[in-house]
């Protein structure tokens, strides 16, 4: 449409993104590239035309010219021109495109786009965008990349949050792509990271950033962004499979906190991942925040996929995750739906999880339940999360800190009776016991079927603050 060419970046994708984020009540977060290209404008082109390179291992069924870059032995195409397709940039560009988001929604103080992400999986550039960058990107390409595009989107909106490094899994945490370069068993001797320290290259690039801002006198990162997808095998990505899958499944959701879960995979070891994280931030660049870019632990179609969802949430609040984003969202009726209206829309009027984390333990059950807890600002209202993961009903305590009694009691179930809906169970009275001897804090009794989440809405007595 040549008209609409003509108003850009008016009425661009990015704009309508902002737009639709905007009318739906949410924060925009949009990728700006740093891999130095952009997509070659004003027609449709091929990487690898088969008529310019030759027969290919395969071809895109729509447009038979565009080969997958290897020829028909597999090899793989060297020498080719980056520009049949693309547009070399710089970060020139990335500011050029910030500034008119600016002017169009205001700055990320005033409802404007609040965040960016430092372009995608950098150290799969070499595989996802070979036709222009051949090689591995090492250490001092990603730092160097970051810093310049970093301070073109700072430049255009100094209130704007930046993301990165958006790392893919693994092994782009603790290695560079050009560590890989020469196979084999390059893990024992990874001479890219040696000659930086022999640091993990995640937690190096913390320390250029923060160095970074102390030579540039603003900070050029605000959140520490990896992407995780549970590498235990049928999980991520993944259809619920049968029983041991399904247990493996909610077995996992540990790897992202527990350090004595070795994880069920390659990696062999235990991930911890969030604690990880945080470590490294705390070693290496305080005060950043942390951000899960991309997860998906499988089976949203499935209830058991809709467990382990719910699971993730409460980890990621419990462990202090501030961002993290569902890689592959699902229908609005799937059962992975349900798992985010357990916090987020509990009753179908807006009731939500509450803001402000509360200890609780489980007493019996916390071999077999998951529970979150959180006490919500606008009514004062404790809102706990219980997650039965096990196939048998579990009976037991919740043991709820700094209350001294239980008013009364709502509770809202999700699982396979129904799995179009959320029930609200009968009643509102009180169900509550005592954790231990008489003088411990109460407890809510909990009675949960199989594979099931509930959500209780507890209307509690505060203990009386201590001191004068």
């Amino acid at each position: 449409d040549n008209d609409a060419r003509a108003r850009l970046p008016d009425g661009s994708a990015a704009d309508r993104f902002v737009v639709e984020g905007r009318a739906a009540g949410m924060d925009t977060v949009l990728t700006v590239p740093l891999i130095g290209w952009t997509a070659r404008a004003g027609g449709r082109y091929c990487s690898f035309s088969v008529a310019k390179y030759g027969p290919q291992e395969r071809t895109d069924q729509w447009w038979p010219d565009c080969g997958n870059g290897r020829r028909s032995n597999g090899s793989p195409i060297t020498g080719n021109d980056p520009t049949d397709a693309n547009t070399a940039v710089d970060p020139t560009f990335v500011k050029r495109w910030v500034t008119p988001l600016v002017d169009t929604f205001g700055d990320a103080s005033q409802g404007g786009v609040k965040y960016y992400n430092l372009d995608n999986e950098p150290m799969l550039w070499h595989e996802t965008h070979r036709d222009v960058v051949p090689r591995g990107l090492d250490y001092d390409g990603l730092r160097d990349r970051t810093v310049a595009y970093a301070a073109a989107v700072k430049d255009a909106d100094p209130m704007a949050l930046t993301l990165g490094p958006a790392e893919w899994g693994w092994t782009g945490y603790f290695w560079s792509a050009r560590d890989a370069e020469p196979g084999g068993a390059w893990w024992n001797d990874p001479r890219d990271r040696r000659a930086h320290g022999d640091v993990p290259l995640a937690a190096w690039y913390l320390g250029q950033l923060r160095d970074a801002e102390r030579a540039a006198g603003r900070r050029l990162l605000d959140v520490f962004d990896l992407h995780y997808y549970p590498q235990a095998d049928g999980v991520a990505l993944q259809p619920a499979g049968d029983a041991a899958t399904r247990a493996r499944r909610l077995r996992s959701t540990r790897s992202l906190w527990d350090p004595s879960s070795r994880d069920e995979s390659w990696t062999d070891e235990p991930v911890r991942l969030i604690p990880r994280m945080r470590d490294w931030v705390a070693e290496r660049y305080p005060g950043t925040q942390l951000a899960i870019g991309e997860y998906n632990w499988g089976a949203l179609d499935d209830v058991n996929g809709a467990l382990a969802q719910a699971d993730v949430l409460g980890i990621f609040g419990r462990e202090g995750v501030d961002l993290a984003f569902l890689w592959d969202p699902m229908a609005a009726d799937a059962p992975g739906a349900f798992a985010f209206r357990m916090y987020r829309n509990v009753d179908g009027r807006g009731g939500r999880f509450g803001e402000t984390a509360v200890r609780v333990t489980g007493g019996e059950a916390a071999r077999d339940v998951a529970l979150y807890a959180a006490e919500r600002a606008a009514d004062g209202a404790l809102t706990i999360v219980a997650v039965n993961k096990t196939d048998a009903a579990v009976a037991g305590h919740a043991c709820l800190a700094g209350v001294a009694g239980v008013r009364s009691v709502q509770a809202f179930r999700y699982d396979a009776t129904d799995p179009s809906a959320i029930r609200p169970l009968p009643g509102t009275a009180a169900a509550w016991d005592l954790c231990g001897p008489e003088a411990g804090p109460p407890a809510l009794v909990l009675e949960l079927p199989r594979a099931s989440l509930t959500t209780y809405v507890v209307d509690v007595v505060r203990t009386a603050p201590s001191g004068p």
